[in-house]
């Protein structure tokens, strides 16, 4: 007996199981994750559900050297609980093919640089079709990727070498069915996947991952799902369903309408996933930032010479909501406190910083 994949209350069940999101939170120190019960002692095995950039950063923690971890801001709680750690097999499993992995080719070239890990990838996945070359055509960075993956299975570095005592597998046309429980039913012992093959759209010119009735499964003791994320609903502001994020022009949050000619909504902006997608890396995120502010920044200049006025409080307003509302916030100048001790900590054990992993010691530095 299994626990579909599909349940949410799959990942309370069984202990071992966790979101990446989870995982990540855990490991940068974010206060409502330092006490997340992940062990990394009772199994050699993990299995990372989703082949993004966030599904990389899980394995690349789980598979690269102490020394390096060590001296990066990782929060000290995860380095101690890795220094004890028996991962020494990781697999990244996709639905689709190395054409279609949702990472960059930065995060992939990171990991499949990391010494001392033996990689494997069946070259029999990297026989691509007529669609995934049309695919790669109009995407030049999934070319990039894919290239990335025909280059280290050409190598000798996908070569099992004895004398490396990690593995890194990339598993690709596999979908989870069920988690797989241990004997006493409570903690995960491994992942039914069922083979896949891909099906083109016409209409969106993507392929899809469709299910071949075939199965195998993959024995572990951890795994991670890292298969997406879609932004919620906010109040009062428009939002589109199917894409998961607020209708926008570069920022500027449009009124719904049902003819091509949307209105801007005076004063109201978005930014970030909510305003183009779970997609992207920190560049992205700047750069989304910069276009939003600039929209600002024009609206405002508008106003100045006697355009249309706002008629929205702006941060007075918020501050009084938030006041309102019972709300700690921290201050520009908080941050920086904190910042400030946080470099200085860190640099006592030789990193940038160690960070604070309370919310009320958060709150106690930034107010001091």
């Amino acid at each position: 007996m299994g626990q579909k994949v599909t349940e949410n209350l799959a990942f309370q069940e069984l202990a071992g199981i966790f979101s990446a999101r989870e995982f990540v939170w855990w490991y940068n120190g974010h206060p409502d994750c330092t006490n997340l019960s992940v062990d990394l002692q009772s199994t050699d095995t993990a299995v990372i559900i989703g082949q993004g950039n966030v599904a990389l950063d899980v394995a690349r923690i789980l598979l690269r050297p102490l020394k390096e971890l060590a001296t990066t801001d990782i929060a000290e709680h995860a380095v101690s609980a890795l220094q004890k750690s028996c991962i020494r097999k990781v697999y990244l499993v996709g639905r689709r093919g190395p054409v279609q992995a949702a990472c960059t080719a930065k995060e992939l070239r990171e990991i499949l640089g990391i010494p001392g890990v033996n990689l494997h990838i069946k070259e029999a996945d990297l026989v691509t079709s007529s669609l995934d070359e049309e695919e790669m055509k109009k995407n030049r960075s999934q070319k990039r990727v894919y290239e990335l993956f025909s280059k280290a299975a050409g190598s000798l570095t996908c070569r099992q070498i004895s004398n490396f005592k990690l593995d890194l597998h990339f598993v690709f046309f596999k979908q989870p069915e069920i988690f797989l429980p241990t004997i006493d039913q409570r903690k995960v012992a491994g992942v039914r996947f069922e083979k896949t093959v891909l099906k083109g759209d016409d209409a969106t010119g993507r392929q899809y991952a469709m299910g071949t009735g075939e199965f195998e499964e993959i024995k572990c003791g951890l795994v991670f799902k890292s298969v997406g994320y879609k932004s919620l609903l906010v109040d009062g502001s428009p939002f589109d369903q199917s894409k998961g994020i607020v209708p926008n022009s570069k920022g500027r949050v449009l009124m719904p309408s049902k003819t091509d000619n949307a209105s801007y909504i005076n004063g109201l902006y978005v930014v970030g996933w909510l305003k183009r997608g779970p997609t992207g890396i920190i560049g992205t995120n700047l750069y989304c930032a910069e276009e939003t502010v600039e929209s600002i920044s024009e609206d405002i200049r508008v106003s100045l010479l006697g355009g249309c006025h706002s008629s929205h409080p702006g941060r007075v307003g918020l501050l009084e909501a938030l006041r309102t509302k019972g709300v700690q916030y921290i201050s520009f100048s908080g941050w920086e406190k904190i910042d400030t001790k946080e470099k200085e900590s860190g640099s006592v054990k030789g990193k940038p910083r160690e960070k604070i992993t309370s919310w009320q010691e958060l709150l106690q530095v930034a107010n001091a």
